[in-house]
């Protein structure tokens, strides 16, 4: 379970720092004249001189002396029973204790004051007395008793039609609710302290009752309503321009948007408020926001980022000693590494947190901490103390009635069920969790309870049940802001919602529908892309939101391509917890589409892989590249030798690959080698040498078919309508921009090391001069090929060549590079999160460089390189699957090029240059590592 009860702490901390009781201060209860009128001179000489004495004292800040003056008073007072003067003194000496903050003393007296009050019908000191009390009370932290005097002051107030003190008193028993948690009644409160402040234009008062309406209804799960008061308070503590008030405001929303899903908001108004902490040097709130900010990223999956957040609050927490805080900001580490994989690590921040929390007396953090233990014991197989915690998480929430951790310690019942395969408990307890997320309107908890809903429907065979659970999971996510946030945040965001669109489509492949199950594989991948693409292909807003592709769409794309469509799905067996989906690899879906438009689905069983082979679809596809000797350059490090092995054990892992993904389509696949086969991968699949595949004659796939890839067949139909909006012309060298082994930068091999020059690349100056001399132009070589030249002539080319060294990044993507000649401010390396940003015109880039078609594996694809150029503008990208050698690549892309020059398409000159270099250089490390995405013509 994700912190959301950290948003809940935070809030509290904000309540307890911030909004304090409203204080009645009144002047000292009597003055001297109102005593000594009626005080007889012959025996009050003495006690009316210290009464007199002592206010001269307060006045001018002798507050030890003035006290002993009026106690002095008092025993005379008491010894000559003059109950007024008596009254007066305890009065005023409680009036002085509540300036020196002396709680205890202030309760003392006035309860003395209240009797003698009472006895002469003094209503309105009565009141103040009660009131005061109250406020002491308040401020010691007991806030029952604070309200059972509060609650005697409003029959009085209202009474003696004290406005004034009924104001106060409304707003000071909703506070004092709200830290009791009792948020229903700190809202009747409020809402009463609310209307009079509106009533008499108080806009101070008023901004401070819709504070504290938000801070009670997000208390409540009610986020909509926390939202509409926290919008209203914002507004006005800008009028007013009160920068205090307006960062507690944006802190609150920023909890409240990230309740409702709305990401990109959240993080911008936590943002605000984090500024807003910063200005007033707010150490506590700012560790309060910085937690925030990485609930917000955790929630988007970028746990890396998101870490480097709750390190930040746990530092500011232990330096100014706030326990909660350090709590918070331990759960949160534990949630990243929990998302990461590393359980362990999970399990020892997670140990900490409730240990934390139990000494502070914390029962939301417990109940957290309780929950996610659970979690991470379930996935490490033992239930037992599994249940236990969800057991202790469930009572704790109904204890203290706090309705979002009971719908959580439901839903973890429901999984510790489902994984014992009891399925009727599992649903039972799910179904409970949806209906208080619904009730709450708890995004994620919703959505993940309607996911694993479905799955336990699918495990009992109520399939009908299960493909209607599973697709309100998905309209419910698709409702989700995610069209707001960044590209980055967007890939994240869609990473961690996956799950119900694989479920959903192992419920309709048991169905049988076929047709609707591929529409659904196409809905889940790809969005973010989609969405990059759109807005640069369309200029008119309506036709930029685009919506995933239906059959007869897909049917149609397929004839518009006139090739044969293959896309993969991978399914898993598992459930998902908190944005993770535990699974094990079960079949491999694969539809073809042929160019007529026909369907055909066919599947691949993968369970023998981690039953029988003790291997993942993973593990294959790395052994079978590593085996041919497919080395890859790690980020920042570039290597110029590739490494052999023997051929037989390459060839049995091509051939592995090949039985799983070819041979139950081979009989669909066209039998002129010459028509084009385009393949949709999904996960490491991307990672595949398809045309170096092996049939059980030793036959590569190249052999058979001309090959291409696309992230997804909505993105496909962008790259052809890209390729439309360009047009087409044949290759020439004044449109054409080369570049061959410029003179290298200077980058550190890892973050934080020296600098060194990567190694220069003659042969690929070679390919270079010889593709230049092929198309009659001009190559950039060495010192002329500077990034700042590379990047201004990129927009004017319509074919470009880099022959370079080229850098993958595997864990963000966007750090992905091509190496370049430094120049003035450019460090030498053009990255893909740079291309991005750029707008071409070229119809083809080639990336004659290693590991140029690797990145960062999502749902959205490779996030890389290639992505990066057809965002900017590119239909067609030739990239590399691993750290590619000079000669035989040099043959190869001459090739490519000459194959252009005679007319054939970019596809087809790509398969005749790996079939000429394959003569050769028969290893397919040496002519297999280069793949076209997108457009063939």
């Amino acid at each position: 379970m994700g912190d959301r009860k950290l948003s809940l702490t935070a809030l509290i901390t904000f309540i307890l720092t911030v909004s304090q009781p409203i204080a009645n201060l009144p002047p000292l209860c009597f003055k001297a004249s109102q005593v000594l009128a009626q005080t007889p001179a012959n025996r009050k000489a003495e006690a009316d001189r210290l009464f007199v004495q002592g206010i001269e004292q307060f006045q001018t800040s002798q507050f030890e002396t003035a006290l002993q003056s009026w106690q002095q008073a008092l025993i005379i007072y008491r010894e000559i029973k003059y109950r007024k003067g008596e009254g007066a003194v305890l009065a005023n000496l409680a009036n002085a204790y509540k300036a020196l903050e002396n709680y205890s003393k202030i309760i003392e007296y006035y309860n003395q004051y209240l009797p003698i009050a009472r006895e002469s019908k003094n209503r309105q000191g009565e009141s103040d007395a009660l009131f005061n009390i109250g406020l002491a009370y308040d401020s010691l932290q007991n806030y029952t008793k604070a309200i059972e005097y509060y609650e005697q002051v409003l029959p009085i107030t209202r009474e003696i039609k004290d406005h004034q003190n009924e104001f106060y008193t409304f707003g000071n028993l909703g506070i004092a609710h709200l830290k009791l948690k009792n948020y229903r009644k700190a809202i009747e409160y409020e809402q009463q302290y609310l209307a009079i402040a509106q009533k008499i234009k108080d806009r101070p008062r008023e901004l401070q009752g819709l504070k504290l309406l938000a801070f009670a209804y997000q208390g409540l799960s009610d986020f909509p309503k926390a939202l509409e008061y926290s919008q209203q308070g914002l507004d006005i503590a800008k009028e007013i321009k009160d920068r205090n008030g307006e960062g507690q405001l944006q802190g609150l929303l920023g909890m409240v948007y990230l309740n409702l899903g709305d990401y990109r908001k959240a993080i911008e108004s936590n943002q605000q408020g984090l500024a807003i902490a910063r200005e007033f040097k707010y150490r506590d709130r700012e560790g309060d926001v910085i937690n925030l900010l990485g609930n917000a990223y955790s929630a988007l999956g970028d746990y890396p980022k998101a870490m480097d957040y709750y390190q930040q609050s746990l530092a500011i927490a232990r330096e100014i000693k706030d326990r909660t805080m350090e709590g918070t900001s331990l759960n949160g580490l534990g949630f990243a590494y929990f998302g990461l994989g590393d359980y362990p690590k999970a399990m020892e921040y997670y140990q900490q947190r409730l240990a934390i929390s139990r000494k502070i007396k914390d029962d939301l953090g417990e109940i957290v901490a309780l929950g996610n233990l659970g979690l991470v014991y379930g996935i490490l197989g033992n239930y037992p103390k599994a249940i236990e915690y969800f057991q202790q998480e469930l009572s704790n929430a109904q204890k203290i009635k706090d309705p979002l951790g009971e719908g959580s310690a439901l839903g973890n019942f429901g999984l510790a069920y489902f994984i014992s395969e009891d399925y009727p408990k599992a649903i039972e307890y799910l179904q409970a969790a949806l209906a208080i997320a619904r009730q709450l309107k708890d995004a994620g908890s919703k959505s993940l309870a309607l996911n694993n809903l479905g799955l336990a429907f699918y495990k009992q065979g109520n399939l009908t049940l299960a493909e209607s659970n599973l697709i309100e999971a998905i309209k419910f996510q698709e409702s989700l802001r995610a069209k707001e946030l960044k590209d980055s945040e967007k890939i994240l965001f869609y990473d961690t919602q996956k799950s119900p669109y694989l479920t959903l489509q192992k419920v309709l492949i048991a169905q049988n529908k076929t047709d609707v199950a591929l529409e659904i594989a196409e809905r889940g991948r790809g969005r973010a892309f989609v969405d990059l693409l759109a807005p640069r292909i369309f200029f008119n807003p309506k036709e930029q939101s685009l919506t995933p592709p239906t059959i007869t769409e897909i049917k149609q794309i397929a004839k518009q391509q006139n090739s044969t469509l293959v896309e993969y799905s991978i399914i898993s067996d598992g459930f998902k917890v908190e944005g993770k989906q535990e699974n094990h690899e079960s079949e491999l879906y694969i539809w073809v589409i042929k160019p007529t438009g026909e369907v055909i689905f066919r599947k691949a069983d993968l369970k023998p892989l981690w039953q029988k082979e003790k291997t993942t679809l993973d593990n294959l596809i790395i052994t079978s590249r590593d085996s041919i000797g497919a080395i890859s350059t790690a980020f920042r490090s570039a290597i110029d030798v590739v490494g052999k092995t023997n051929a037989p054990k390459a060839e049995n892992n091509l051939k592995r690959l090949h039985e799983l993904l070819i041979n139950p389509i081979a009989d669909l696949l066209p039998k002129n080698s010459n028509d084009r086969v385009i393949f949709i991968p999904q996960s490491s699949l991307f990672l595949v040498p398809f045309a170096a595949l092996q049939d059980a004659d030793g036959k590569y796939l190249i052999e058979k078919h001309t090959i291409l890839t696309s992230p997804s067949i909505q993105v496909l139909d962008l790259t052809h309508k890209q390729k439309q909006r360009i047009g087409t012309q044949p290759i020439q060298g004044k449109d054409t921009l080369i570049v061959g082994n410029p003179t290298m930068p200077f980058l550190a091999p890892k973050i934080g090391e020296t600098p060194q020059q990567l190694k220069p690349l003659p042969g690929a100056e070679r390919e270079a001069n010889a593709i230049s001399k092929l198309l009659k132009t001009e190559p950039l070589i060495g010192k002329e090929a500077t990034e700042a030249t590379v990047v201004k002539r990129l927009p004017q080319a319509r074919f470009v060549h880099l022959a370079t060294h080229g850098l993958f990044d595997d864990i963000q993507g966007l750090n992905s590079g091509i190496a370049l000649t430094p120049s003035g401010k450019d460090d030498g390396l053009l990255t893909a999160s740079e291309i991005l940003d750029l707008k071409l015109n070229a119809e083809l880039v080639v990336l004659s460089a290693c590991d140029t078609g690797r990145g960062r594996l999502t749902g959205d694809g490779v996030i890389g390189l290639s992505r990066s150029f057809i965002s900017a503008g590119v239909p067609s990208v030739l990239v590399s699957l691993w750290s590619v050698p000079d000669a035989p690549t040099a043959l190869l892309m001459t090739e490519f090029y000459q194959n252009l020059q005679n007319g054939s398409d970019k596809a087809q000159a790509l398969r005749q240059a790996m079939l000429t270099t394959m003569k050769n250089n028969p290893n397919p490390v040496d002519w297999a590592a280069f793949t076209l995405i997108g457009e063939a013509e």
